[in-house]
């Protein structure tokens, strides 16, 4: 009863990320035609220094840190990284409203990944009406993501390429994050520093530096760091490591729904009645997969 206490009040903290990355459309567009790699390279520094604020009054979290080993290192920093150099690729080289759809599959893989964990890492059995909460959750977050309109998949092979490498990556970084339970979600900070730094280079080399921003820009770029590249990946960690990566796969295509609201409320997306079929879709089907646990296999007769 205790772990399973432990679980959940992990996947409640992990689920803190979603409504945080629903922000991120909105507040990206508040920052203005800044570079993405420059952009991101900001942001990860913002969240760097507000990491190293949190190290700096907490003394149990630095003495944590002694657990942190170089592998985990290496998996925080390719995974932040790869992740977001390849998304902006992708949304540099195809249409965002497809390129967006295709990175998307990253919670479906997430779900598929968390049953190749070793058993003692593994959150519990893949079954079919995971695979079927997921399918539906995706029609969801597709419907969310493209208002219904027919998507055209041709001559724009190497962004969606880079998508779907992006999603790859982000799956794969956040099931496998959980081979690392023994290592603190403070580690994050170190993740986002030497995220930080490659932007940084990457931005050097590859784009023209944008400094002329306004105050509302500053404000929104600040907000990036904090919260949707900031907050976000340290609860996301903890809830990967400890929570239901199941849960939290599905759960996640309600980020795309949130993220549209926001971009309505805020005036910068027109209303649409489709959200509402959105919103149907993603719920019943992280619904159908939270009830799956009665389930053993990935037999539908099973299920």
């Amino acid at each position: 009863m205790e772990s399973k206490t432990k679980t959940a009040r992990a996947t409640g903290v992990g689920l803190w990320a979603i409504p945080m990355w629903s922000l991120l459309p909105a507040l990206t567009v508040v920052a203005g035609n800044i570079p993405p790699l420059e952009l991101l390279a900001l942001t990860f520094t913002i969240g760097t220094v507000a990491g190293l604020g949190f190290l700096t009054i907490n003394a149990r979290a630095r003495k944590d840190l002694g657990r942190i080993d170089k592998r985990a290192l290496l998996l925080g920093t390719a995974g932040l990284f790869g992740f977001h150099f390849a998304y902006f690729l992708a949304l540099q080289n195809a249409p965002p409203a497809e390129a967006n759809l295709i990175d998307y599959l990253w919670p479906v893989l997430i779900v598929v990944f968390a049953s190749a964990l070793p058993s003692q890492a593994n959150a519990g059995v893949l079954t079919f009406r995971h695979l079927f909460g997921a399918a539906i959750a995706f029609a969801g977050a597709a419907l969310a993501i493209t208002g219904g309109k027919s998507l055209s998949l041709g001559g724009n092979a190497f962004g969606y390429g880079m998508a779907l490498l992006a999603a790859v990556i982000w799956s794969a970084y956040s099931v496998a994050t959980r081979l690392f339970d023994h290592v603190p979600s403070a580690a994050v900070v170190f993740y986002s520093a030497f995220t930080a730094v490659l932007a940084w280079g990457a931005h050097a080399a590859l784009e023209k530096s944008l400094w002329t921003i306004g105050a509302s820009h500053t404000a929104a770029i600040i907000a990036l760091g904090i919260g949707p590249l900031g907050v976000a990946f340290y609860v996301w960690d903890y809830g990967c490591k400890h929570g239901d990566l199941r849960i939290l796969g599905i759960s996640a295509y309600f980020a795309p729904l949130l993220s549209t609201a926001v971009l309505m409320a805020a005036g910068l997306s027109p209303f649409s009645m489709k959200l509402a079929l959105a919103a149907i879709l993603i719920t019943g089907g992280a619904l159908i997969s939270t009830l799956a646990e009665g389930s053993k296999n990935l037999d539908p007769e099973a299920a």
